[in-house]
């Protein structure tokens, strides 16, 4: 009866499986790499559309808050010298003296520099605006004149 009990626990110590390495790959197979592939690129057309558009009004709010500020340069420049700079001058007279100005007390933008907008392209100013003394725009993204304009009229 011993006997038999170690026979039978040979034959069980013989049995245990071994580990079969060709069938425990670490990895991924490519319908797993497909799937998440998939999920990452749901996502993403979700969340890119909002991001983008979060971008472009960023860039309109920053457009706004730099035509204000030359906005009150121009000001600036008008309690100075009792007049807005002509469009031959254009915005440069807030940075340089015009040469028949007696009283300047510029440079009147803090960076002694005038901002481009936020497209990379100059500030458009006409005197006199269509509805205030000056006009100060933007081209917006595409840099032409056209409905996209941002503008801030003079008050």
């Amino acid at each position: 009866m011993i006997r038999l009990l170690i026979l039978r626990i040979r034959n069980a110590v013989k049995k245990t499986p071994q580990k079969d390495y060709k069938t425990n790959e670490d990895g991924f197979t490519l319908i797993e790499v497909l799937i998440v592939l998939t999920i990452i690129g749901m996502v993403a057309s979700i969340i890119g559309p909002r991001v983008l558009g979060y971008l472009y009004e960023s860039r309109i709010k920053a457009a706004h808050v730099q035509i204000d500020a030359i906005a009150n340069s121009l000001d600036l420049f008008y309690l100075d010298n009792g007049r807005y700079p002509t469009n031959s001058e254009g915005l440069n007279a807030l940075i340089k003296r015009p040469q028949n100005n007696s009283v300047w007390n510029g440079p009147y933008l803090r960076a002694g520099e005038l901002p481009l907008d936020p497209w990379g392209n100059p500030y458009q100013y006409h005197i006199p605006g269509k509805s205030s003394p000056y006009d100060i725009l933007s081209f917006g993204p595409d840099g032409h004149e056209g409905p996209q304009n941002i503008t801030n009229h003079a008050k």
